[in-house]
């Protein structure tokens, strides 16, 4: 178990009763200061005199990738009080401001699509927040993953936080934007995940759902926005009327991962390896410990909170969802219930 891994975490996985029955196997300057906190309703609001003479300039790099993670300098003039940043309302790290400049960490685009983005700058600190799932049942997919239990959107107990307030860019004392892009790989695999959580690609892939689940398939689709291709022996032909079980079946899926790790840069990982997962990455769950996994899901969001637990976000089908909580999934609606990855080396 690692570090991250907190004393609520382990007591909320402490006891868990055994699972039902499975319906079916889804197929900055230096010496500048930093910035770290919380912020209220309030965020944004500074003396008058601060507020009017700050500005906000020009933008390095001015285009960022969909998942984020660059630094970006902003280029301006009264900049030295700022101590929060929004990019498209999500809040940005590693925030550290001078009179003429401001440098951040870029957060991953909302729902990674490209387009252009508000920059907001503020003079009081905020705190980042994990992405908040969306949950839709309008593709025929087993709303509880093919076992009795509470659905994430419905579920009482659950250790996710609620998201702090953010607020508008309107309340900025300064703005400017900046221009996300599918750059990436992960980009272009995550770009294609959030286009089709919902809206399945049917007239592609068709859906599985009929015969068990979607979820498989699902992310064997993202695998081929992100650059692979199909074989002899991973396919999807003819709207999905034609497919091999090492596409659209977890148990089939999972060992053939394994057993072509080294083509495709694959590391299989425990859950406790967490802090080796990242944005793009597979997840295999196991709800009734058969050794066999029920469901897959793409990782959507690596989230590390102030505590240093590290929250792992994912995008699937049945349920469909773009950031579901892999903790809730093995804690509040499957009890008991596994979940280990395949990671990319690179």
């Amino acid at each position: 178990m690692t570090a991250s891994y907190t004393r609520r975490s382990l007591l909320s996985l402490a006891g868990v009763a055994g699972v039902g029955f499975v319906a079916a196997a889804c197929s900055k300057d230096p010496g500048a200061p930093s910035a770290s906190g919380t912020a209220g309703p309030g965020a944004g609001s500074s003396s008058s005199s601060a507020a009017a003479a700050a500005s906000a300039g020009s933008l390095e790099p001015a285009q960022v990738p969909l998942a984020g993670g660059v630094t970006v300098t902003v280029t301006g003039t009264a900049l030295a009080a700022v101590r929060g940043v929004t990019v498209g309302g999500v809040v940005a790290r590693d925030v550290r401001a001078s009179a003429t400049k401001v440098t951040f960490t870029a957060p991953h685009q909302a729902m990674y699509t490209a387009g252009s983005a508000d920059v907001a700058l503020f003079t009081t600190e905020l705190t980042p927040t994990a992405s908040a799932n969306q949950s839709s049942d309008g593709n025929g997919s087993t709303a509880n993953d093919g076992q009795s239990g509470a659905t994430q959107d419905s579920a009482g107990a659950t250790p996710t936080p609620t998201t702090a307030p953010v607020p508008a860019a309107s309340s900025a004392v300064a703005t400017t934007s900046l221009a996300y892009a599918a750059l990436t790989d992960v980009d272009r695999q995550l770009e294609y995940a959030m286009r089709y959580w919902k809206d399945y690609n049917l007239a592609e892939y068709g859906t599985m759902n009929p015969i068990g689940g979607d979820c498989a398939n699902y992310v064997s689709q993202t695998l081929i926005a992100r650059g692979w291709q199909q074989r002899d022996d991973w396919y999807s032909r003819s709207a999905g009327a034609a497919h091999s079980a090492t596409w659209t079946y977890c148990p089939a899926m999972d060992p053939w991962l394994s057993t072509n790790a080294s083509t495709f840069g694959l590391t299989k990982r425990t859950i406790d390896e967490r802090d080796k997962v990242k944005v793009g990455d597979i997840v295999f769950f196991d709800w009734n410990h058969n050794d066999s996994p029920d469901h897959t899901t793409i990782v959507s969001e690596v989230f590390t909170e102030p505590d240093g637990t590290i929250r792992i976000k994912s995008a699937s089908h049945n349920q469909d969802g773009p950031y579901r909580d892999l903790d809730e999934m093995i804690t509040v609606q499957h009890p008991g219930g596994k979940a280990w990855f395949h990671t990319f080396d690179a």
